[in-house]
C-alpha cells in the first residue's frame, strides 16, 4: 500500500494532526480534534476525514502507481446529489513538483469512475503531456428511489449528466451542476498539484452528450472539448427521450438545453474545436448516436473534425484506440501560452 500515513488538515488549511495509520489505526477507532473526526470505512477500504465546514474527503489507502504517476480513487459525500460519491484522478508524475491542467472523461451508460481508468489505456499519454485525468460516476446511488434500478439505460449509471427536474429525481438527479461546480470545487479542496482552472472535458457515448452539452453551454470553463461515439441528439432517439421525459417531463422544449444538436444550432458564443470519432460498425451508430446531425447543425459555428472509423464497435477496444489522439488534441489546448 502506497499511502500509510493520513493528514488532518483543518478548515484553514493548516496541517495539526498526522495519523500512522497502519501501527495506530484500527478501523473502529477515532481521533477527535476541534470539532473533527476520522473513521475508516472497512467495507470499500477507503479512509474517511469529516471536516467540518468543508467538503467531507475520502482518501484511499491503496494509490497504484501507473506510468509514473499515480491512480488515486475518492469517496465524498455530495451535497449537490445528497449521497456519497466516488471519483477517480490519475496524477501524472509532473504533479509531484507543479499544478497540472485538468482532463474530465465522462463516461457512459451503466459505468461507473473506474471503467476508463482500468480499460482506456490513457495514463502513458497522459502521463507523457503532464495531464490529470479525472473521471466521476455517472449518476448517485444507493438513494433508494422507486425505478433508480430498473433498466439499465435510466436511473442508477444513466444521470445523463442534466438536472433533473421532475419528481421524484429532481432531489438528487442534478449530474450536469455537479460536474460543472462541486466537483472542480472538491479537487480544489485535495492540497494536489491540479490546476482546476486550466481544464478540459471529452466522453464516451452519454458521457460524449455530456461533455458536448457542458461546453456549449460553459465555453469559457474549457479550454476544449472532445467526444468518442456521442449521443449527438438525444430528444430524437430512444436512450435520450427516456431519460429526458422522466428526468425533465413531457415539455420537449425542456430538452432542448440538454442537446448538443440544438444547442449548436442556436450557439453564438466563441467558435471553438470539437473532435469526434464514431466507429462504422457501432451498433447504436443509426438509432442512438447521430452525429451527423450535430456536424451540419454546427456548421460555420464550430470547427467540427468528426471521424467514422472503419469497423470499429462502441465498445472500450474502440476508445483504446482512439484515446490517444483525443488526449494529444486536449494537450495541444491545455498549453498555457
Amino acid at each position: 500500500m502506497a499511502c500509510s500515513y493520513l493528514r488532518f488538515t483543518a478548515p484553514n488549511n493548516r496541517c495539526i494532526q498526522l495519523i500512522d495509520l497502519f501501527n495506530n489505526y484500527g478501523g473502529a477507532y477515532q481521533a477527535k480534534q476541534g470539532g473533527s473526526f476520522y473513521g475508516l470505512d472497512n467495507q470499500s477500504q477507503l479512509i474517511v476525514l469529516f471536516i467540518s465546514s468543508r467538503v467531507n474527503n475520502y482518501f484511499s489507502i491503496s494509490s497504484p502507481q501507473c506510468h509514473g504517476g499515480f491512480v488515486r480513487q475518492y469517496k465524498h459525500e455530495s451535497t449537490v446529489l445528497g449521497c456519497s460519491m466516488k471519483f477517480s484522478v490519475f496524477f501524472p508524475p509532473e504533479a509531484e513538483t507543479r499544478p497540472v491542467p485538468v482532463l474530465y472523461f465522462l463516461s457512459g451508460l451503466t459505468c461507473t469512475d473506474e471503467n476508463f481508468m482500468q480499460k482506456a489505456g490513457a495514463q502513458r499519454v497522459a502521463s507523457e503531456h503532464d495531464i490529470a485525468i479525472v473521471t466521476p460516476d455517472t449518476s448517485p446511488r444507493g438513494l433508494g428511489i422507486p425505478g433508480e434500478e430498473d433498466s439499465w439505460d435510466f436511473g442508477t449509471g444513466a444521470g445523463f449528466y442534466l438536472n433533473a427536474t421532475a419528481e421524484p429525481w429532481s432531489k438528487n438527479y442534478q449530474m450536469y451542476d455537479y460536474i460543472l461546480n462541486e466537483l472542480p470545487a472538491t479537487l480544489r479542496g485535495l492540497d494536489k498539484n491540479l490546476d482546476v482552472e486550466t481544464a478540459s472535458i471529452f466522453g464516451h457515448s452519454m458521457g460524449g452528450h455530456g461533455a458536448l452539452t457542458l461546453a456549449l453551454r460553459n465555453p469559457a470553463s474549457f479550454k476544449s472539448t472532445s467526444a468518442l461515439a456521442p449521443i449527438c441528439n438525444p430528444s430524437k432517439v430512444p436512450w435520450g427521450q427516456k431519460a429526458f421525459r422522466n428526468y425533465l417531463g413531457a415539455n420537449e422544449e425542456e430538452w432542448k438545453q440538454y442537446d448538443a444538436t440544438e444547442l449548436v444550432s442556436r450557439y453564438s458564443g466563441p467558435s471553438f474545436e470539437v473532435l469526434i470519432d464514431t466507429g462504422t460498425d457501432d451498433e447504436f451508430l443509426k438509432e442512438q448516436l447521430h452525429p451527423w446531425a450535430f456536424e451540419e447543425a454546427a456548421a460555420g459555428k464550430l470547427h467540427v473534425k468528426s471521424n467514422l472509423r472503419v469497423g470499429y464497435d462502441h465498445s472500450y477496444f474502440f476508445i483504446a484506440t482512439f484515446v490517444e489522439e483525443h488526449i494529444k488534441f486536449h494537450a495541444k489546448h491545455l498549453k498555457k501560452e
